[in-house]
């Protein structure tokens, strides 16, 4: 049992240090010594992706490291997620996200639904310029329990409001979860959106308290 608790210190350490091939090799040891695939992802990768988020929420690193990061999670999960599937585990919920239309901006965005998608998160990213046709089409297609928008410029983060119009409009059964360089928790209420999240590792927080989901304690 020792060697399983320091092969999983081992993986968090290399998710964080975004060593791809060791994360790879950690993950594959682990399963060839009958560590089970969702206990890797619990107890391995998830405790380092929490630390590179809180990292990155407290300005310690950057975007460049969380892709860095990125990369090594998503390595380790390519080795698991059959794994999961064959022993049908049970996703935290699906977003759909996309940056709003007349905006091209998707770096926090792309971070956003990293973030969610290492936390069981099932995300549907609709990339860039999303319309409200793109938005309420997904939905119906997907049965989201989020929608996630984000924006850039000012100039198009009142786009949002037409959405969360629609949406309501026809009643579709969505939360809706907005973030970005301009918006903040005021703007949020003011165009009747369910909660805004300032970064990433807040988006997850704040994902999962929006479907009923007790949150992990992120900690160093």
């Amino acid at each position: 049992m020792h060697e399983i608790e320091e092969l999983l210190k081992q993986l968090a350490q290399r998710i964080i240090d975004g060593k791809k091939d060791d994360a790879i090799s950690l993950t594959n040891r682990l399963l060839e010594l009958n560590y089970p695939p969702k206990k890797i992802l619990d107890d391995g990768l998830l405790p380092g992706m929490d630390v590179v988020g809180v990292r990155f929420r407290d300005n310690i690193i950057f975007v460049p490291q969380v892709l860095i990061s990125a990369r090594a999670m998503k390595s380790s999960l390519a080795i698991l997620e059959p794994l999961l599937s064959e022993a049908k585990i049970e996703g935290a919920g699906t977003v759909v996200i996309g940056t709003v239309k007349g905006d091209i901006h998707d770096i926090g965005k792309n971070i956003v639904a990293m973030m969610l998608r290492s936390n069981g998160f099932k995300v549907i990213d609709l990339g860039i310029d999303t319309s409200i046709e793109k938005f309420v089409d997904a939905i119906h297609r997907e049965n989201p329990q989020i929608i996630g928008m984000s924006a850039l410029l000012t100039t198009t983060m009142v786009y949002m409001k037409l959405v969360i119009e629609r949406i309501k409009q026809d009643s579709l059964p969505v939360k809706v979860m907005i973030g970005g360089a301009p918006i903040s928790r005021n703007f949020a209420d003011q165009i009747g959106a369910d909660a805004y999240a300032k970064n990433a590792s807040e988006a997850v927080m704040v994902a999962r308290e929006l479907i009923g989901i007790k949150d992990r304690n992120l900690h160093e």
